[in-house]
């Protein structure tokens, strides 16, 4: 067994995870089309409670549903009524059945809301997402009413989630969302409280915080997943971020969550992977470079004491090992791995060395079509076709109880596309 990753990890508000292995955020669209909790949503976690991770993440639960981040959203945009209340109750006993923790990630779209649902999305300014393929629209922006409406409404999600027996909360401050699309100089062009110097940009982000935890009290985990960097020139820079985790930091939160990239710059979806890195410098290879973000974490915690979590790229145990022993992470979260090998976190824990990768079932193009990596359109296409592969993973284990790795990336996009083509017709009715 794993001494590191099996130890436990008391947080600033006094609870204590079990182990360090944490199955990280990651959209489900199991919501019905009211954007309530279904048995498939329910059954897909009771697969990773069974799964020996000290924590579950949720997907994104938004807190607008005019501003989804995919159909199939869980939506808590108001008090739940009792049909919600009590769907999100069974799915917190379900995920919790095994005593390990879980937090609800709480969100807003903002920009990165799609045209078919929102051809007009709020947004900190009417800056428009630099995408090919025209699937999203113009975005409109914010007035200070709605900023303010929107801070009240994480507040309102973070208290329904509690009262519903979830054991804590993360604010989705990274990636391009809302909250992100504020601290970004790129997409925040502002000259009023809410844009301008970063302390203004980060104003947003801090009366969520503030407000979250006057909903949840002193004793709940409240969280933040904050972007590194957005990777893009004249965008939010990590001394940028390392300014806001000392802010967050101050304010009481109990766990920084670092990750990197929006829509425009797809690191969080693995478009530019770490390993590639690797062969093009091996002298600058380390054990530690299969994880995109702990150089960053490294960093930060030279100001932040703080716990930290890292996700992304992990896979061999190692790797996870060095990331804490170093003081680069005091969290490992796990992802992708988990949208297959459900119990991966028990595997680890059990003496894995390595989690299972599937590159071959996710060629898009064979080999020899090179000259199809020279369209960015293509190029975008494949990386969320990649996506939807991991979408219908997930689809497949709550429906069905297990996954379908043999799956193709093109059958799994037409399968994700239907779904949600259907989705938003059920909503519309």
């Amino acid at each position: 067994m794993s001494d590191i990753l099996a130890q436990s990890l008391r947080l600033p508000c006094g609870i204590a995870l079990e182990n360090r292995l944490v199955k990280a955020a990651m959209t489900e669209g199991l919501a019905n089309p009211a954007g309530v909790p279904t048995a498939a949503l329910e059954r897909l976690y009771g697969l990773w409670s069974d799964g020996g991770a000290g924590l579950l993440l949720s997907g994104n639960i938004l807190v607008d549903g005019d501003h989804l981040e995919r159909p199939g959203n869980v939506i808590i945009d108001q008090p739940p009524n009792a049909i919600m209340h009590q769907a999100l109750s069974s799915w917190a006993r379900t995920a919790t059945r095994n005593g390990n923790h879980f937090w609800a990630q709480i969100s807003h779209a903002g920009r990165q809301t799609q045209k078919v649902i929102n051809p007009n999305p709020k947004a900190p300014s009417a800056v428009k997402m630099g995408l090919p393929g025209g699937q999203f629209g113009e975005p409109v922006a914010m007035t200070m009413p709605e900023i303010e409406d929107i801070v009240r409404r994480f507040g309102v999600c973070a208290a329904a989630v509690k009262a519903a027996g979830f054991t804590g909360v993360q604010i989705h401050a990274a990636h391009g969302y809302l909250l992100s699309q504020f601290l970004s100089p790129r997409t925040n062009l502002r000259s009023d409280q809410y844009g301008g110097e970063l302390a203004n940009r980060a104003r947003a982000l801090l009366e969520c915080v503030r407000v979250v935890r006057e909903s949840v009290g002193q004793d709940f985990p409240v969280a933040v997943k904050l972007n590194s960097a957005d990777f893009q020139k004249g965008g939010f820079a990590f001394e940028d971020s390392l300014q806001v985790a000392q802010w967050l930091e101050a304010a009481g939160i109990d766990v920084i969550e670092i990750s990197g990239g929006t829509y425009e710059q797809p690191k969080l979806l693995g478009a530019e992977g770490i390993e590639e890195e690797e062969q093009q410098n091996v002298a600058l290879s380390t054990l530690m470079r299969e994880a995109y973000f702990v150089d960053f974490a490294l960093a930060m915690k030279e100001t932040v004491s703080v716990p930290l979590m890292v996700t992304g790229g992990f896979r061999r145990r190692a790797v996870m090992e060095q990331a804490i022993t170093a003081g680069g992470a005091d969290l490992i979260g796990l992802g992708r791995p988990l949208c297959v090998v459900t119990d991966a976190p028990a595997k680890l824990l059990s003496g894995a060395l390595e989690l299972p990768r599937f590159e071959s079932q996710l060629a898009m193009f064979p080999p020899w079509l090179t000259f199809l990596n020279r369209s960015k359109t293509l190029r975008t296409l494949a990386t969320f076709g990649v996506q939807y592969w991991y979408y219908a993973q997930l689809d497949s284990l709550g429906v069905n109880g297990k996954a379908e790795p043999t799956m193709t990336v093109f059958s799994a996009t037409r399968k994700v596309m239907s779904q949600q083509k259907r989705w938003l017709a059920a909503r519309r009715r």
